[in-house]
This record gives C-alpha cells, sequence and structure tokens, in this order.
C-alpha cells in the first residue's frame, strides 16, 4: 500500500467512526502548513473537506475558530458547515490526530485580481461579519500589530536577518532579495512616522476572522459564496478591512486596484457604519504599514513547501513590493476617495 493509499484508508476510517459517513473518493489537497488536506466524496454525494492537524497544533485555538465559523454561519453568512462528531464535537480525536470535517462550498479559491464587483460583494460580507462577531467572546489568541507599535528600527534590523537566513538558504534570487530589501529598509525609515502621525488614536478591538484574505474566500461568478479557514483572534476591524481591501495581487497586477479598495470600503462602511469613520479612512495606511513590516514569504525554504505552493508565497513577497510602492504613490488619491464616504450612520 503506498503513503497515499494509507492516508486515504484513515481518513476514510475516521469518517466512518466518528462521522458515520462513508468515503467513496478520497484526494489530497497540498495546501496549508498546519493541517494536512484532503478532499472527500463521499458515497451519497456529499461533497467535504477534511482536515488533519499536525502534532503540536494549538487545538484549543482550532476549537475557537471553527466555534466562530458556527457562530458566523448562524447569522446566514456565506460559511461552509462544520460537521458535528458522534460526540456533539467540531474537532474530533482519532487515530491519533485531530481532525475538523467541513462541507466543500461551490466555487474556487480565485488566483487572479479581484474585479470591483467581487470587492463590493467582499466589503458586504465582511461587514456583516464584524456586525455578528462585535457580540463574541474574545478569543485568547490576539492578532499581532507590530504595524502599530513595532519599532521601525527592529524592522530595518529584521532586514538583515532576512538576508542572512537567504545566505544560508542559497536563495536562487540573492540580489534581486537584496535590493528589495535595501527598498524596504528605505521606506521603514522615510514613511513609519508619517503614516502612523494620519492613525486614530484608538482603535475597535473585537473579534475577527483574522485571516480574511483572498486565500480564504470561494468565490463564485463576482460573488462570495464561502468564507473559510478562520483563525479566530483579537484585533482590530481596520486592520482586517485594510488588508483585504489592499490584497496585494489586486493592487499590483490591477489597474482598477483603487476602484476595487474603494468598492469594498464602501460597501463595508454600508453594513457596519458602527466603525468610527477615522478608522475606515485610515485603513490604507494600516494596510501600507502591516505589509512594511511583513516580511513573508521573503525566504521561504524554511517552510517545506511544496513547489508550486512555494512559487505562490514568492510571488506573494513580489506584489507585496509592488503594492508598498503604488500605495505610496496613491495615498492623496485614496484619502479624496474614502473622504467621499457617506456620514450616515457612522462616528466620526
Amino acid at each position: 500500500m503506498t503513503e497515499a493509499d494509507w492516508n486515504a484508508a484513515v481518513t476514510a476510517d475516521v469518517l466512518e467512526e466518528r462521522y458515520g459517513l462513508v468515503a467513496n473518493v478520497v484526494e489530497p489537497v497540498h495546501m496549508g502548513t498546519d493541517t494536512i488536506n484532503r478532499r472527500v466524496l463521499t458515497d451519497d454525494g456529499i461533497r467535504l473537506f477534511v482536515k488533519e492537524y499536525r502534532s503540536g497544533a494549538d487545538l484549543e485555538a482550532a476549537r475557537t475558530a471553527w466555534d466562530m465559523s458556527e457562530y458566523c454561519r448562524a447569522a446566514r453568512l456565506p460559511i461552509p458547515r462544520v460537521w458535528d462528531d458522534a460526540d456533539g464535537n467540531l474537532v474530533t480525536i482519532a487515530q491519533g490526530s485531530a481532525w475538523a470535517v467541513v462541507d466543500e462550498a461551490p466555487g474556487r479559491v480565485t488566483t487572479a485580481a479581484m474585479t470591483v464587483p467581487l470587492a463590493e460583494h467582499t466589503g458586504t460580507v465582511m461587514g456583516r461579519m464584524h456586525r455578528v462577531l462585535a457580540a463574541y467572546p474574545l478569543p485568547r489568541r490576539v492578532q499581532q500589530s507590530r504595524w502599530r507599535t513595532g519599532t521601525a528600527e527592529d524592522a530595518v534590523a529584521k532586514c538583515d536577518t532576512v538576508l542572512a537566513t537567504a545566505l544560508r538558504q542559497g536563495h536562487e534570487s540573492l540580489e534581486h532579495l537584496r535590493t528589495d530589501l535595501a527598498q524596504r529598509r528605505e521606506d521603514l525609515k522615510d514613511h513609519v512616522h508619517k503614516l502612523r502621525k494620519h492613525l486614530p488614536g484608538t482603535f475597535v478591538e473585537q473579534a475577527l476572522h483574522a485571516d480574511l484574505s483572498r486565500t480564504n474566500m470561494i468565490v463564485l461568478a463576482d460573488a462570495v459564496t464561502g468564507v473559510i479557514d478562520f483563525r479566530g483572534a483579537t484585533g482590530m476591524l481596520a486592520w482586517e478591512l485594510g488588508r483585504a481591501a489592499f490584497d496585494p495581487r489586486t493592487v499590483a497586477t490591477s489597474p482598477e486596484w483603487k476602484a476595487c479598495a474603494l468598492a469594498m470600503v464602501s460597501a463595508y462602511h454600508e453594513e457596519n457604519p458602527s466603525l468610527p469613520q477615522g478608522e475606515v479612512r485610515a485603513c490604507a495606511r494600516v494596510a501600507l504599514l502591516y505589509m512594511l513590516f511583513s516580511f513573508y514569504g521573503a525566504t521561504t525554504a524554511e517552510y517545506g513547501l511544496r513547489p508550486e505552493a512555494e512559487a505562490d508565497l514568492k510571488r506573494h513577497w513580489n506584489e507585496r513590493q509592488t503594492a508598498i510602492r503604488r500605495m505610496l504613490d496613491s495615498l492623496s488619491d485614496l484619502d479624496d476617495g474614502f473622504a467621499s464616504l457617506s456620514t450616515g450612520g457612522g462616528r466620526s
């Protein structure tokens, strides 16, 4: 029996023993770092996404994330159902591992830049989700906020650490990375203080999805049909809004990126007008600061990814670099666009 056959057999056993489901087809899905993922078609035609947690995973955080997912689904948001096991648990323990089983949402994760209609629908879904999660208990996990509190000096020093890691790994584009990091050092020194000067003194914090990016939204015909992979953390709404509105792939590759951002933020504001307008308008600077303080994707060997996933992560780094430049050059245009948001219902 091959390793793939053995894994499929184990998955089928777990589904039958803990969920009363009979697997007809089990296919590996080569994505994710915290879980081993498989698509399953049951003998009665149900399409499922099965996650097996790797050893050492934070199962308390996983249970919170799945509970949050179900909480949002109960509020009629487009969230795939999480299956209860035989004991009513959202995370089951079987065959020496922790598992979660979810319905597969119709559509796919888009690999292209957003369109304006998709951005608008994403903003609507996010605004509703934030309204719903305002009443959810604050998760123990807290979303990092180096973009707001970290020093530019520490981030500049991180550039040196990243370059040293790249040297050890034999990075295939070392000179290109060296140029990227030199630009990042300049941007950190020149822009962090200026960007932070325009931020509100306080931000609303509450329970968030905390990983509401393009890769965790299932899309069909310019509509979000499934929000997946909740991380479940306490964090700032303006951060989650800005991170989604200024998706690096869209900013880096689409001539409509500013229209997409404005469409998403406008739709969000209509659905969640209680978020102070100062925070809504600050989301571009929050997104910029978040990108400036992130080095994810600069090096990749440490993650042990498959070639296609590693290539996508490298592309993500390059798109972020381009997005930073475009956003820095367009802040006044973005400010003008956000200033036109309706004032109805929101707090200034």
